[in-house]
């Protein structure tokens, strides 16, 4: 028998730092295959969800921008046409999309003054209380940079930019319904994180509820806990490696919003150079089967499309490097 995780599972320290609720039986499985079986329909799939395996000869991430971006200018788009407010729920990470956004926007004049931003998450003190925007690593400082400003006169008003702070972040859910009340529609556009949160909403909440209709009615945290490989992550990507420039706490929406949407648009890039991060992350998304203690594997029972480049869609296979 080949040494592997589950092999030296028993006894070890990763038996209680990855989240008690994942089945690694089922993630060994699900996890096995290739780009064929990456698009194929499962049965908990909703009938307009949709897995898009973006080919870069370059190996990069330009295809799955451009993809991306256009799928988010098209539902502007849309409901620009419809005449009705777009309430947007919207992610710093992953972010090449939005200056494809902005440059279909731009080539076809559609404003998008009747969209309502609302930011997904934000870093936090336990109390809920966020750093200014101009702080290093904000995420309401990096979307003013790379999508409100950007799109000039044809962009979101101030009034209807949503950031999740705390006294913001708990007045989603009333806006949210007020738009849809109007006619307007949810759209979610996200990523995918390590452990499989959607914003910053991690697996380990789901030992805190009974069942999951409670899991799923909960719209939004304050001062979340984040799990360690959340931290890790974003130390690699965000922060130079520097753990100890990260909080440890978010702001968060939670499944009580991401899992009520009328449409969601999805983008996994994490893949560089001998370093694939994402490809377990989303074979779950795809395969695990809806379970809090998955959170984006929810995601796949809405309408919508993931973007994803063709090195996460398989097959992942140890290399030493």
């Amino acid at each position: 028998m080949a040494i592997d995780f589950l092999s030296t599972l028993e006894g070890s320290y990763a038996g209680s730092y990855y989240p008690k609720g994942w089945d690694y039986r089922k993630i060994k499985r699900i996890t096995g295959f290739g780009p064929k079986q990456f698009i194929e329909r499962q049965p908990h799939w909703h009938k307009n969800f949709e897995p898009v395996i973006c080919d870069d000869t370059s190996g990069g991430v330009e295809t799955m921008d451009a993809m991306m971006g256009y799928e988010i200018f098209d539902v502007v788009r849309a409901s620009a046409q419809r005449r009705k407010p777009l309430a947007l729920i919207l992610p710093v990470g992953p972010m090449g999309m939005y200056k494809w956004a902005i440059y279909f926007s731009c080539k076809h004049n559609v404003s998008w003054k009747h969209v309502h931003g609302f930011n997904m998450d934000e870093w936090s003190d336990e109390k809920g209380n966020s750093s200014p925007p101009n702080a290093p690593g904000s995420f309401q400082g990096a979307m003013e940079k790379a999508l409100y400003g950007p799109l000039g006169k044809l962009t979101v008003s101030k009034s209807h930019r949503n950031f999740a702070t705390r006294h913001s972040l708990p007045k989603y859910p009333a806006k949210i319904a007020a738009i849809k009340k109007r006619g307007g529609k949810l759209v979610v556009v996200y990523g995918i994180g390590r452990a499989c949160h959607i914003a910053f909403w991690e697996p380990h909440f789901a030992s805190e509820y009974k069942s999951t209709r409670a899991w799923r009615s909960d719209p939004y945290r304050l001062g979340a806990n984040l799990h360690p490989l959340t931290i890790e992550q974003n130390s690699l990507h965000s922060f130079a490696s520097r753990l100890t420039l990260i909080p440890l706490r978010a702001n968060t929406i939670g499944p009580g919003l991401f899992t009520k949407a009328d449409y969601c648009i999805g983008g996994a890039d994490g893949c560089k150079v001998n370093f694939n991060w994402q490809g377990q992350s989303v074979w779950m998304t795809l395969r695990y089967g809806p379970d809090p203690w998955v959170p984006s594997s929810f995601m796949p029972t809405m309408a919508g499309r993931i973007f994803v480049i063709r090195a996460l869609a398989g097959p992942l296979v140890a290399e030493a490097n």
